[in-house]
C-alpha cells in the first residue's frame, strides 16, 4: 500500500470526543482496495500528525492526503496545519502530502448536516 490517509482532528481531554473520527477511519479501512488510515490531533490526543506520518512511512506509503476533521477552515486549518504538514514533508523529503479541504466545506457534507439537523424536529 503506497497511498496512506491521515483524519486530522482537533483533539479533547475527553478521549470519548475521538469516538465518530475514530468509526470514520474503521469505515475507510474496511473498504475495498482501502488506503492506510490513521488519525491525526491538534492537541490533548495522539498520535500527533508526526507521528502518524511515521507510522505510515514505516509502513512504506509514499503518500498521504490530510483530511482536516473540521466544519469549517479555521483559525488551526488555515495556520497551524500547515505548519504541521510543512514540518513533516521537511521530516520526510520522499514523502508526498496533500492537505484537502476541511471536510465540513464540502456540499455534501452540508447536505448531511442539513438532513440531520431536520431529523431533529421529528424526533
Amino acid at each position: 500500500m503506497t497511498h496512506g490517509l491521515i483524519l486530522f482532528g482537533h483533539g479533547s481531554r475527553d478521549p470519548e470526543w475521538a469516538r465518530p473520527l475514530r468509526e470514520v477511519a474503521a469505515r475507510l479501512a474496511g473498504a475495498p482496495s482501502a488506503p492506510r488510515v490513521e488519525l491525526a490531533f491538534l492537541e490533548f490526543l495522539e498520535p500527533t500528525l508526526d507521528q502518524a506520518c511515521d507510522r505510515l512511512v514505516a509502513e512504506g506509503v509514499t503518500r498521504i492526503a490530510v483530511v482536516p476533521m473540521f466544519i469549517a477552515q479555521s483559525g488551526h486549518v488555515r495556520r497551524d496545519l500547515p505548519a504541521q504538514v510543512d514540518a513533516a514533508r521537511a521530516r520526510h523529503p520522499a514523502l508526498h502530502i496533500e492537505l484537502a479541504t476541511a471536510v465540513g466545506e464540502d456540499a455534501r457534507v452540508q447536505q448531511v448536516m442539513a438532513e440531520v439537523a431536520l431529523a431533529a424536529l421529528t424526533g
